[in-house]
């Protein structure tokens, strides 16, 4: 599954330890997400639809391939 994650986290200048902290995640778990190694749990996208004020579509592609 294809993300924006790191570009949206880059935009606003955190770090993956910033972003971490805001979601209650391990850093491993930010990276893992971004790097396409791990696919986040629904409510952990709903998380990040919220820190980001994206649509969990607006973040994630399902059909686009890495």
């Amino acid at each position: 599954m294809q993300n924006r994650i790191r570009q949206l986290r880059e935009a606003r200048g955190w770090s993956q330890a910033g972003l971490a902290d805001r979601l209650d995640v391990s850093r491993q778990t930010v990276n893992a997400i971004e790097n396409g190694k791990r696919d986040p749990s629904l409510p952990l996208a709903f998380k990040l639809g919220k820190v980001f004020r994206r649509r969990i579509e607006a973040m994630f592609d399902p059909d686009e391939a890495r």
